[in-house]
């Protein structure tokens, strides 16, 4: 199945960039699977800040502006391990916002560049404590002095989620015709899995949930927790999944360099992750439409050693 979209040939400004990213039907990695079987990919690298994180740093804002809890004289802080804090900023910067984000400080080389490109301030925090430490330190910055921030955490903020139930959701089910069967998505803030879960669920209550995390504390899949030793978002609730996978870091770089050599897209950890995950599910059935989110592309991770490996 192939459809066309209406491309935005003209913004009037950048967030308007934001959302209608395309699917894309993986070919070559799927070889062996049922002849029945189709696996999807939404390529999220397409937002103007290269990532999924776009869709709820946009919501969080618009609803902070609506809500008079977000004004010119406060500076919006958050915790992020990266995408999230890269949407914040480019947004903060298009609407003219002050941004301070605390950030683990072993987050790639591409993504501080692109940080202090913005003009974000940076608070580096302890890399042994991932985005937990960031967490900690964002709360305890806007404890000290409340009047000064203004604090989405996309942890625990509902704008997060619904900004995936109002337009990833949506998207996937458009550009599939109403075919998705099984969704798989990786789970961080889990916004992505939450909002676009709920969504295909109301269009088709009978669509499977997928929802990957990694399988150590431990980990290089960028932007995903392992619930069982994180702070676990206010947001997430398991049992709206059917079923969660464990991922291997390894076995995430693998699929993200086949994916490079195969396919011709070059994607990240996290999405070479999604990508396994989604063609174990796919491996199990005999027909059906799997959707996959790829939460970015590679371009912020060239320094990592595996593409060389």
């Amino acid at each position: 199945m192939t459809t066309k979209t209406n491309c935005i040939t003209a913004a009037a400004g950048v967030v308007d960039l934001v959302g209608q990213t395309p699917l894309l039907r993986l070919h070559k990695v799927t070889v062996g699977l049922n002849e029945g079987v189709e696996v999807w990919a939404k390529l999220e690298g397409y937002n103007p800040g290269g990532s999924v994180k776009d869709r709820p740093a946009l919501n969080m804002i618009r609803c902070g502006i609506e809500s008079g809890a977000l004004t010119r004289e406060k500076t919006l802080i958050d915790a992020t391990s990266g995408n999230t804090g890269v949407a914040y900023a480019m947004i903060g910067t298009a609407l003219g916002y002050d941004v301070c984000l605390c950030v683990p400080s072993n987050v790639t080389p591409e993504r501080f560049k692109i940080l202090n490109a913005f003009g974000a301030e940076l608070i580096l925090t302890d890399p042994g404590t991932g985005s937990d430490g960031a967490i900690i330190k964002a709360r305890e910055m806007v404890a000290a002095d409340p009047d000064r921030y203004f604090y989405p955490n996309q942890y625990d903020n509902d704008a997060n989620w619904q900004a995936h139930y109002n337009t990833t959701g949506v998207e996937i089910w458009e550009q599939t015709s109403g075919r998705v069967t099984h969704f798989v998505a990786g789970i961080g803030t889990s916004g992505t899995m939450m909002g676009t879960g709920r969504r295909l669920r109301e269009y088709n209550p009978d669509v499977v949930l997928i929802s990957g995390q990694p399988d150590s504390p431990f980990h290089g899949l960028e932007g995903w927790k392992h619930m069982q030793t994180a702070i676990v978002p206010a947001i997430y609730d398991p049992a709206l999944c059917d079923q969660n996978l464990e991922m291997n870091t390894e076995d995430a770089y693998a699929m993200a360099m086949r994916l490079a050599r195969e396919e011709g897209l070059m994607v990240s950890p996290s999405s070479g992750a999604a990508c396994h995950a989604a063609l174990q599910i796919a491996s199990q059935i005999e027909a059906g439409c799997v959707v996959t989110i790829f939460p970015d592309d590679a371009y912020k991770y060239l320094t990592e050693g595996f593409w060389t490996e």
